[in-house]
């Protein structure tokens, strides 16, 4: 159960939050202008690319790596495929974790490593098996650390993840919070426009850092619930199974928004693109999660019972021109069926801040939920 009377008591949701969820939220404009700094020092700006790569391949663990891959092969589009490079490994701990290239990849591709940690010894290989077959492999990670050291020692480029001293504690740092996201994020971009891959030029960014800092100002603790769209939609997700359905360029923040609420919350979410969510989800709307679903024996005695979960819509779209929207027939369907729909639509912007917007909103609202309904993260 949420305890909602939490969300609107700052310093309660202060002292409750031992992991900074929402202190990195309320930071992340700050970490995108430290992390392009970082990325100008490592000298990304210099850098004279001799065309496109044919191929952009993503190793990192975790959820923050798993989302910039996401993310990245959305902006790129078309222009050259992005790949994330999954682990194998007997546990998910650093020392067991190991990663190849396909056997394809060669010199005109170009090897990114994004990670929290550093420590990983896989990924140190993964750079050395790069640098045999000519790929160039660019790393954002904690320095020092030994894969820092290793990508310096084979002539790639390192740029030192932007951390806050709260994150570097074990107990309480957070390789999912956003402030890891962005700071994985944010050189890879500045990397990807100086190839010719995306446009992410430094003004482009200092308007992302903008924007999250608009966000941050409307949906920060201090901000009541009435007001602020992240609690809101906390409250409106809160004993319920999100069914997250996302259209345009939205579809990676609603597959990371699932992986935050099942990491961060320990609540389970669905993430589907319209209009193929519709199909996809539709029994969902009328079985045992539909809104006018009913156990067998009405006249019962419930008292003793749980509350049953119920699905709701969440609807994630990024800023459409042309009206070619499956939106209505979402909507349609979900009322349909009794469903509850929420609905989050950013403002006009370039199209890193309206994605921008949609992260920084629905991680504010994991946040809450982790601690709303744990009572700590």
């Amino acid at each position: 159960m949420l305890d909602e009377s939490l969300l609107d008591a700052p310093e309660a949701l202060a002292r409750a939050d031992r992991r900074g969820l929402l202190r990195g939220a309320a930071e992340a404009g700050a970490r995108v202008r430290t992390a392009a700094r970082h990325a100008a020092e490592a000298g990304i700006a210099e850098l004279t690319p001799e065309g496109r790569p044919r191929a952009v391949l993503i190793a990192g663990p975790g959820t923050a790596a798993t989302g910039v891959a996401d993310l990245l092969a959305e902006l790129a589009g078309p222009t050259a495929p992005v790949t994330r490079l999954p682990p194998a490994g007997v546990a998910p701990a650093a020392g067991a974790l190991r990663w190849a290239l396909p056997g394809w990849a060669g010199s005109v591709d170009l090897l990114l490593i994004a990670t929290t940690d550093g420590s990983e010894p896989g990924l140190v290989l993964l750079a050395e098996q790069a640098y045999r077959r000519g790929c160039a492999v660019v790393a954002v990670a904690p320095q020092p650390s030994p894969l820092s050291e290793g990508v310096a020692g084979i002539h790639g480029l390192v740029v030192p993840m932007a951390t806050a001293p709260y994150e570097l504690d074990e107990e309480t740092g957070s390789p999912a919070s956003p402030g890891a996201f962005w700071a994985l994020f944010t050189p890879l971009l500045a990397l990807l426009d100086r190839v010719g891959l995306i446009s992410a030029t430094p003004e482009a960014m200092q308007g992302v850092a903008d924007r999250l800092d608009r966000i941050a100002e409307r949906c920060g603790p201090a901000i009541a619930t009435y007001s602020n769209p992240a609690k809101t939609l906390a409250a409106e997700l809160a004993d319920t199974l999100p069914l997250i359905w996302t259209e345009g360029a939205a579809g990676p923040v609603g597959r990371r928004f699932a992986a935050v609420l099942a990491e961060l919350a320990g609540r389970p979410a669905i993430a589907a693109e319209l209009p193929e969510a519709l199909p996809a989800h539709g029994m969902l709307l009328a079985g045992d999660f539909a809104a006018g679903a009913d156990p067998d024996d009405f006249f019962r005695d419930r008292v003793e019972e749980p509350q049953a979960v119920r699905a709701r819509v969440l609807l994630l779209r990024d800023s459409l021109d042309d009206g070619y929207t499956a939106a209505p027939a979402a909507r349609e369907l979900a009322l349909s069926h009794d469903t509850a729909i929420s609905e989050l639509e950013p403002e006009e912007g370039s199209a890193l801040e309206t994605l921008a917007e949609l992260l920084a909103v629905t991680d504010f609202a994991a946040g809450y939920l982790a601690l709303a309904s744990n009572g700590h993260a």
